[in-house]
């Protein structure tokens, strides 16, 4: 996976999940908020230490995660 310059991992940190550089906010809490409605912006003002660059980061993140796993289908499956 290509390296994220906004995204860290640290096992003091969150138990090692990946987070916003310097802070303790996880990616996976940023994509709960887009998910559940909020905006970027609506997310800026409830962490003023982040950027939009950050939640940009956590996205960008998440689809290059995903993007590197792998499907099994079971026999007889259909879509």
């Amino acid at each position: 996976m290509r390296r994220h310059e906004r995204i860290e991992f640290n096992p003091e940190i969150m138990f090692g999940k990946p987070v916003i550089k310097g802070t303790r906010i996880t990616v996976e809490h940023i994509l709960r908020k887009l998910a559940g409605g909020m905006t970027p912006e609506g997310i800026i003002e409830d962490h003023p230490h982040l950027k939009l660059e950050d939640i940009l980061a956590a996205q960008e993140f998440a689809a290059d995660y995903l993007a590197q796993e792998e499907i099994v289908f079971a026999s007889g499956s259909k879509l």
